[in-house]
């Protein structure tokens, strides 16, 4: 949950010190999503469809009812940092603040823990892990395998257990990659976001299909802005990010419910929700609960 204007790609032409002068889109493009996520678990044949809202500290400060809001009709509340600033940028104690006080804030607006951590543009390492846990985070869910985005980070998860899709860090911390297939030993990127906005539905849907077969579950990820066709442009950024911004964007909510509302028999929820059911627990709690 950001606005257009938080956008790594965008970066370049929008410094932080703007952002209060800029046009704040985000609410009107998150009922976009409830919207959409409450078509999908109609169609679906479920009525509750959940999500989980990784939610930009920035935007929850300034809109905490939004916050409640989502809460309140049973979607999980989760931090995506405070200034959306890429984990590997800045000093650890820089890094320590950030995720304690994204959290703090938003717990301090539902009256309630908040679990789960995403961060910008999946930058994480192993080394981040650790911080994220330590700053009492009870999962994370920033792992993408996509190496070919350099901005992603690159974690070794290969000597932890296994649960569903989520891997076992500690006995109190788990990851929650997003969902990626595997071609010609290669891996593509399949979980959402402008790669579901580029690649055509027919095959989008096939490679959805291919991952729940191979794992159970299947995590994909949208970002408000992404329902927003009308939000201002930005010219003077590279060619190669304005296409991946502005890239579909007109089709972005149709094909988001044509791939999923459809899709009879599968259950949406959360992350948390997730966890709960994988790790057989009746309410998957904090560290410090």
């Amino acid at each position: 949950m950001e606005d257009w204007f938080q956008v790594e790609n965008l970066r370049s032409a929008i410094s932080f010190e703007s952002w209060p002068s800029r046009e704040l889109r985000v609410e009107k493009n998150i009922r976009s999503v409830l919207e959409l996520i409450d078509s999908i678990g109609h169609d679906s044949g479920h009525n509750e469809a959940r999500a989980t809202f990784f939610i930009l500290g920035w935007i929850a400060e300034r809109m905490p009812g939004l916050v409640r809001e989502i809460q309140s009709l049973g979607h999980e509340v989760a931090s995506h940092g405070f200034y959306h600033r890429l984990c590997d940028e800045g000093s650890t104690a820089e890094l320590e603040k950030d995720l304690v006080y994204s959290k703090s804030l938003l717990e301090d607006i539902i009256g309630a823990p908040v679990l789960g951590y995403r961060a910008p543009n999946f930058s994480i390492s192993n080394d981040i892990l650790e911080i994220i846990e330590k700053c009492g985070y009870s999962y994370d869910s920033s792992y993408n395998s996509f190496a070919m985005n350099r901005r992603y980070g690159k974690v070794d998860l290969d000597n932890y257990g296994k649960k569903g899709i989520a891997i076992e860090i500690s006995e109190t911390f788990h990851e929650l990659p997003i969902s990626n297939i595997s071609f010609n030993n290669r891996i593509l990127p399949w979980g959402g976001g402008g790669y579901f906005r580029l690649i055509p539905l027919f095959l989008f849907r096939m490679g959805v299909r291919s991952i729940l077969s191979r794992d159970g579950s299947y995590l994909f990820y949208i970002h408000p802005w992404e329902v927003d066709p009308g939000q201002p442009r930005v010219t003077s950024i590279p060619a190669s990010y304005r296409f991946r911004h502005y890239v579909n964007l007109n089709y972005t909510w149709n094909k988001a419910l044509s791939l999923f509302g459809r899709m009879r028999g599968h259950r949406f929820i959360s992350c948390r929700s997730y966890l709960d059911t994988v790790l057989g627990r009746g309410n998957f709690i904090s560290r410090d609960q």
